[in-house]
């Protein structure tokens, strides 16, 4: 019977561990990558200690790695936590497999996350950038069709980027939106966002459009498709023109249409529908924001605030 290395040993486990997720978790790759980047993490920590293989491990050193990788990488709460289910998931396959004694993740304990919050424009601020865009110029009425499309519709930049002409069906009053997954979502869109779309197919006309971009809404000066850091740099700047001092992105003006909707009493069902999210509960980040802006006010003019 051949006897196996010490190194086969952890070689073996990380690729069990990646044929474990793939399988029988079904994450994704992208998700799969980074636990197998933690994974492998931990094996040089522990091989640097001297730990002679995964399954030697103690709780003890599980808590140095991630003490060091929290203090040397900086770690943000949901990269710790991130780190912290990597190791989890590893062990709790090992001893799925019948191969650990005792599990030294089991007293890992995970930090409590609050809710992530993210910035929101107001209607007013929103108001100000859409207005900011200077229609006189070239590209104006493409900037300022971008911007009222991409409030208006509650659109990922990914989704406004990649939007074709014939995805457009605005005498009905809607536009055909491919999201995450390929999935296809019907999204309505306001009269004005619609008239601005209509003022830069006329001036598109006038552009150069190269060959695979002959059905993009949403072309460059050189007749190609726009880049997401292009949308990025557009709104980074209306901002900045109109003295809005957030750090915001072309996402926020996602996040600041979903809450204006919950705050006008939108039922989150349809909200979720139209933003494409697959969970109810990702929608339902729009009522902390909303909750959060109530707190404010009332303790802002409560009797005993002072």
């Amino acid at each position: 019977m051949k006897t196996r290395r010490p190194d086969d040993v952890w070689q073996e486990a990380l690729a069990g561990f990646r044929s474990y997720l793939k399988l029988e978790k079904s994450l994704s790759s992208n998700t799969l990558a980074a636990y197998s980047r933690d994974v492998s993490g931990l094996f040089d920590f522990l091989r640097e200690k001297g730990v002679p293989t995964p399954l030697d491990a103690q709780t003890s050193d599980l808590e140095a790695f991630v003490a060091a990788r929290v203090s040397e990488d900086k770690l943000a709460k949901r990269s710790q936590a991130r780190l912290l289910s990597s190791i989890k998931s590893f062990y709790g396959f090992l001893d799925q497999e019948g191969r650990l004694a005792e599990n030294p993740s089991d007293s890992l304990a995970a930090p409590h996350l609050n809710p992530h919050l993210p910035s929101v424009l107001t209607y007013d601020e929103v108001k100000k950038i859409l207005e900011s865009v200077d229609l006189s110029k070239p590209g104006g009425h493409r900037d300022r069709a971008m911007l009222e499309v991409l409030y208006s519709c509650g659109l990922r930049v990914s989704e406004l980027v990649n939007l074709h002409i014939s995805d457009l069906f605005l005498k009905e009053g809607y536009v055909r939106i491919i999201g995450k997954g390929n999935k296809q979502r019907l999204v309505p869109i306001g009269e004005i966002a619609a008239d601005q779309i209509g003022y830069w197919m006329d001036e598109r006309r006038g552009w150069p459009i190269k060959k695979d971009a002959e059905d993009i809404l949403f072309i460059n000066r050189h007749g190609g498709k726009l880049s997401r850091v292009a949308v990025f740099n557009l709104v980074r700047d209306r901002a900045v023109a109109v003295g809005i001092t957030k750090e915001i992105s072309p996402h926020t003006f996602r996040h600041s249409f979903a809450t204006h909707l919950v705050e006008n009493g939108a039922d989150l069902r349809v909200v979720q529908e139209m933003l494409g999210h697959e969970s109810i509960l990702t929608t339902e980040i729009y009522t902390h924001i909303d909750t959060r802006k109530w707190q404010e006010t009332i303790l802002r003019y409560h009797p005993k605030s002072e």
